[in-house]
């Protein structure tokens, strides 16, 4: 037998397969330092040309993440592929002492390596007559110019001085970087365009900032002080209350609070969009408010600055010294700050003396107190936090007196002054006086025994003090209850008084008809 043919397998028409592999697309290309800063200025020539501010406020916002990359062979070719080749200012710019000052970027071994690979791998390229890629050419971009000068535009300028200042500062050039900033704010004057007020800003806070370094910042106070008046006649917000910041930091700084708060009294809270300068203006005046024993404005307002601070990743260092004062200022007011707030990564380290502060003045423990502020004095005069550290020393004494009244019902003042680390019992005296008359504890004075008698607290349902709050309370619900009884009453047939009697009304009746008869006749008369 022979077996049926097999069936042929039927098969679906399939596409046709492409025998080129498909292309993925290309990833974007990463922009160096230097085709970063010529895209910035580009963006800054479309502020002049729009005069729209927003395109300079995403330029300033890259001035962190770009300043970490700045190095000097980065500046110089930005230098020269930014102005003309004909250009002074260019020229000027890289002959510059605070350029010549910058760090070259050190040579590296892993450098050297690579270089010497890529020798010897286009060696054996020439030698198999393989053509190795060449370099891609750098990316052209259209800087804008000065049309009266054929030079930069004047914003693009001092943003690359500004640049410099970020380089000279972070090489350490501190005095170099504060004269290129005095004549960078000099230049700014002359030109006098309000595109370039965002940028100044930036140009005067980091001219507060080398002159800080140097020990120099009240020299500026003048030099600020009139260019706050000029920004708030021009209405530039942005310049005005970064100016003002740098004042009352210096002001703080120099002990000067009566300046401080006459500058305060006569400017508003800032309403601009700078939530960074915000923040600063609110942590400012809280510090000035602390001094001046307002605990719980000062409380608020640091409350406040935290949560228009900038990221923890940010700005860690501006966090930490909010967290650090508004720790002070919370215990100030009597209150004891959340534990959850030690606990943050980058507030545990910086905030450990802090904790242990906060530790002894929750338990009234006078001796620790004293042994954390003795230990970390040194970091407290850092944060400027060592005076109203000192304050708290009066609420540890006050709670470890409560502890004392509960636990004791008579002690010795001189036990008292042995726990509480005083000096003298004369002192131990008047400070137990003191928290009596302030109703902090209830007890009374011997002075001849020299003891302190705590007053016994008895149950108070055994005494007639509830009696007579309920016999209080029910007098009260009485009173108001015959209050509303006779607001309600009124006399009995009042109505009936304004009514007349059916006589009367009959005879008014007959005057009125009679009255209407003679009105018709003297009419039939006059017809």
């Amino acid at each position: 037998m022979t077996s049926a043919p097999a069936k042929e397998k039927e098969t679906s028409p399939t596409p046709a397969v492409d025998s080129k592999e498909t292309k993925a697309e290309p990833a974007p290309p990463v922009l160096t330092v230097e085709d970063e800063i010529l895209n910035n200025i580009a963006l800054i020539g479309r502020t002049v040309a729009t005069a729209e501010p927003r395109y300079t406020t995403r330029v300033l916002r890259t001035l962190t993440h770009l300043r970490k990359k700045l190095t000097k062979p980065a500046l110089k070719d930005a230098l020269e592929r930014a102005f003309p080749k004909q250009s002074k200012t260019g020229q000027q710019l890289l002959a510059s002492s605070v350029f010549k000052t910058l760090p070259d970027p050190p040579v590296t071994d892993e450098s050297m390596e690579v270089d010497e690979a890529s020798t010897d791998a286009d060696k054996d390229k020439g030698k198999s007559g393989e053509s190795s890629t060449p370099a891609p050419a750098p990316k052209k971009y259209v800087v804008p110019l000065d049309a009266a000068r054929q030079d930069l535009i004047p914003e693009g300028i001092v943003y690359l001085r500004l640049l410099i200042i970020l380089a000279a500062l972070d090489a350490g050039e501190v005095a170099e970087a504060g004269a290129f900033a005095k004549a960078t704010t000099e230049i700014i004057q002359t030109a006098n365009r309000r595109t370039m007020d965002q940028i100044a800003a930036k140009v005067y806070f980091y001219l507060a900032r080398t002159y800080e370094l140097q020990g120099r910042l009240a020299e500026l106070r003048p030099t600020l002080l009139a260019v706050r008046q000029s920004a708030r006649l021009r209405k530039d917000e942005n310049l005005e209350i970064t100016v003002v910041n740098l004042l009352l930091r210096s002001y703080l700084q120099s002990n000067l609070y009566d300046q401080a708060d006459k500058l305060l009294s006569k400017i508003e809270m800032p309403t601009s969009s700078n939530t960074a300068q915000t923040a600063r203006w609110l942590f400012y005046t809280a510090r000035l408010r602390a001094v001046q024993l307002n605990y719980a404005g000062a409380a608020d307002l640091l409350l406040t600055a935290i949560r228009r601070a900038p990221k923890d990743e940010v700005a860690p260092g501006f966090v930490q010294i909010i967290h650090k004062f508004y720790i002070v200022t919370e215990m100030l007011t009597g209150r004891i700050p959340d534990r959850a707030m030690f606990r943050r990564p980058v507030l545990q380290h910086a905030l450990l003396p802090y904790f242990q502060i906060v530790q002894a003045v929750r338990v009234g423990d006078v001796a620790a107190f004293q042994r954390a502020f003795t230990t970390h004095e040194q970091a407290f005069l850092a944060d400027s936090t060592h005076f109203l550290i000192l304050r708290l020393r009066h609420f540890v004494i006050r709670t470890a007196l409560r502890t004392i009244t509960l636990a004791y019902s008579r002690i010795s003042l001189r036990d008292v002054c042995l726990k509480l680390g005083l000096d003298s019992e004369e002192d131990t005296e008047y400070i137990v006086a003191k928290a009596i008359k302030d109703r902090v504890i209830d007890a009374t004075i011997d002075h001849k025994g020299g003891f302190m008698q705590s007053k016994v607290k008895r149950d108070v349902y055994e005494t007639d003090e509830p009696q007579q709050q309920i016999a209080q309370r029910l007098k009260y619900a009485l009173e108001m209850h015959n209050d509303a009884l006779q607001g309600m009453r009124f006399a009995a047939n009042v109505h009936r008084k304004d009514l007349e009697t059916a006589a009367d009304a009959r005879e008014r009746d007959r005057e009125i008809a009679q009255m209407i008869q003679e009105s018709d006749e003297t009419l039939d008369d006059d017809v």
